[in-house]
């Protein structure tokens, strides 16, 4: 597997060790417990209903799951990152230091607000659809590309042709589980990088693989985001349970 996927195993593995407490695989969020942290990952869109390992995963050993990211089943890479995250962020000093993001916008929606002024004569793409987001840059022209394409939207593979021409990328970081994001930040060598989204592990070191900024989540209430995820919600998770942070790597 490609070598950022070692890097990222190896610095969970550095972290400290306890068993995984709960897992859930909500209808748009995975969630893993360990300790008092949480971590997510974006779930996958199908899930077989017979699933082998339903109802065993609490209790296990996170070294027995954190490589389960390396996976090409959906459903255990999601968990896989999950459980990788709760290992990492609990006690990363780069999440300590990044600065929560305000604003009226919804939360999910913050990071794109901040960066707009900056933007304008840019070439811009986003890896992957965010709800709203239309709507917020209704002025503006960009790329989004998005494997399930909406109106607007272009297919993931259109990411071959176009960017490379971009002046500004942002990836998210469910792109970890889908095991494209090593191409994705290849393409992007040449452009400033936001990587995003809960699904991002907060590591300094991110720099190494041409990443500029981190915008990932904070858990604010962790029994608030136990609940919207076990009851299926998506961009809910943003209002009160977590909170968007930004941390500059180049600064």
């Amino acid at each position: 597997m490609n070598g950022l996927y070692d890097w990222l195993l190896e610095h969970a593995a550095a972290a400290r060790d306890e068993p995984v407490g709960r897992v859930c695989l909500g209808l748009n969020w995975t969630l893993a417990e360990i300790g008092d942290g949480l971590g997510f990952a974006f779930s996958p869109r199908q899930v077989p209903r017979t699933l082998s390992w339903a109802g065993t995963l609490g209790g296990q050993a996170s070294d027995r799951l954190r490589p389960w990211l390396l996976s090409w089943d959906a459903a255990e890479a999601a968990v896989g990152l999950a459980v990788v995250n709760a290992g990492i962020n609990r006690s990363s000093p780069c999440l300590r230091q990044a600065q929560p993001l305000l604003g009226e916008v919804p939360g999910h929606l913050r990071v794109f607000a901040h960066f707009r002024p900056q933007l304008d004569g840019q070439k811009v793409a986003v890896i992957g659809h965010y709800p709203g987001l239309e709507t917020l840059w209704h002025d503006f022209s960009y790329w989004c590309f998005e494997r399930q394409p909406q109106d607007g939207d272009l297919p993931d593979a259109a990411v071959e042709y176009l960017l490379p021409e971009a002046d500004w990328v942002f990836i998210t970081a469910s792109s970890l589980a889908n095991k494209t994001l090593p191409r994705l930040l290849e393409l992007s060598s040449h452009a400033r990088v936001v990587l995003m989204g809960p699904s991002l592990p907060w590591i300094y070191e991110w720099r190494r693989f041409g990443v500029n900024y981190l915008a990932g989540v904070r858990v604010q209430d962790a029994r608030a985001a136990h609940q919207v995820v076990a009851e299926g919600g998506g961009t809910r998770l943003f209002a009160g349970p977590v909170e968007y942070a930004l941390l500059a790597l180049d600064s």
